[in-house]
């Protein structure tokens, strides 16, 4: 009997129990599917913080402050004087604000920074003009509003030249930011800019949130960090008063941390792999049983064991190639349904996809051994004997 003959009879078997075959191969098709679908919202979400960092600027450095340390104005003055490396320094102040123009209202997020915004923060001004560095001194009323805000407030129309209340303070709207999208569910374009002054003294606070930073290039960026470090401990008088991270550890962080949480979530998701694998050495081991007799038959026939080990065997790596194949579907149409319905970034990796394809194939062939050595190790005369 050649191996051709042996497709054939496995393919028959389980044509003759069509549902018994899909219920057996959903374990596996959940399993892949589960694999591939945990990867991708992982690798997705990696993507979208690292490229919401990288958004932020190159050769950025941020200075947050810890354990009631405040952070100020001078802070950042006095930082960008006496360490060479960096070459802006932007104070930073957040809060979040009922705007109000004409009738119309919307909740948004208002930042107080400098002139220097868009150069730390690689952003862009597609219309108007960011407020000067006289401005940001004098404290004056103006604004820069973001895409959202636009389409929010002034119904898509231009605000240039419009005023908008924000605290009670009438501010002019002398710029509009360019569009920069959502990243993890939160949108970058839904901000008001003011200067960092006028939001201390809305505010009503002299200390900032935290110091945005710009290195001279990524090669200095740790030696700036390191300098950094150094004055603002020397100043507060202890050490771990501040918070200073660079881009580049920001990014490696996430990376990290991204690929612990996309490694667990893939072998939680193999777990119901192993499930489906074991689901299949059940079945074939009730197929051995209900078809003793036939065993028996084609070994008084002159059928040989590797005929009936290969057999049972082809049937098991039919299965779990089967439910392979119909898992990468699933899969994939689970990681598109997640994006499309939650608005989350997903990637769809082919390593993932091919690996958990061969997995599934490896699972076939592990579970499916024991099944065939038994059904070929029959004694032909028992089998025959068999009710």
């Amino acid at each position: 009997m050649n191996f051709l003959e042996v497709l054939k009879m496995a393919f028959a078997a389980m044509r003759g129990n069509k549902l018994r075959s899909l219920l057996t191969a959903l374990g596996i098709i959940f399993g892949v599917g589960a694999v591939i679908a945990m990867i991708s919202i992982g690798q997705g979400a990696s993507k979208d913080v690292s490229d919401r960092i990288s958004s932020m600027g190159s050769n950025m450095i941020i200075v947050s402050p810890l354990r009631g340390t405040r952070l100020s104005l001078d802070d950042a003055r006095e930082l960008l004087d006496r360490v060479p490396s960096v070459t802006h320094a932007m104070p930073y102040v957040s809060f979040s604000a009922t705007v109000k123009w004409s009738n119309q209202t919307h909740d948004t997020s208002i930042q107080g920074v400098t002139e220097d915004y868009t150069v730390i923060r690689s952003a862009g001004i597609s219309s108007g003009r960011l407020f000067t560095r006289d401005e940001v001194s004098n404290r004056e009323l103006v604004a820069v509003v973001g895409q959202t805000v636009i389409k929010e407030l002034f119904s898509g129309k231009s605000p240039l030249g419009e005023k908008v209340m924000i605290k009670g303070k009438s501010f002019l709207v002398v710029g509009v930011l360019a569009a920069k999208g959502s990243s993890m569910g939160r949108d970058s374009d839904d901000t008001i800019l003011i200067p960092v002054t006028t939001a201390q003294r809305i505010t009503g606070s002299t200390q900032v949130n935290s110091i945005y930073l710009k290195a001279a290039s990524a090669d200095k960026a740790a030696l700036a960090v390191a300098h950094i470090t150094s004055i603002l401990n020397q100043k507060f008088k202890r050490e771990n008063t501040v918070r200073v991270t660079s881009q580049d550890e920001l990014l490696e962080t996430i990376n990290t941390t991204a690929r612990t949480f996309t490694i667990m979530l893939g072998a939680i998701a193999g777990i119901s792999l192993l499930v489906g694998g074991i689901g299949i050495m059940n079945i074939m081991l009730v197929s051995v049983t209900e078809r003793t007799r036939e065993i028996g038959i084609r070994k008084a026939l002159g059928a040989k064991r590797k005929n009936i080990m290969w057999q049972f065997l082809v049937e098991s790596v039919f299965l779990s190639v089967a439910g392979g194949l119909l898992g990468v579907l699933f899969g994939i149409g689970v990681s598109r349904a997640v994006s499309y319905l939650a608005k989350w970034t997903t990637v769809i990796s082919l390593s993932a996809v091919f690996i958990s394809f061969l997995f599934a194939l490896a699972v076939g062939l592990f579970f499916g051994v024991y099944p065939a050595y038994k059904a070929a190790n029959l004694d032909p005369i028992v089998a025959l004997r068999h009710e």
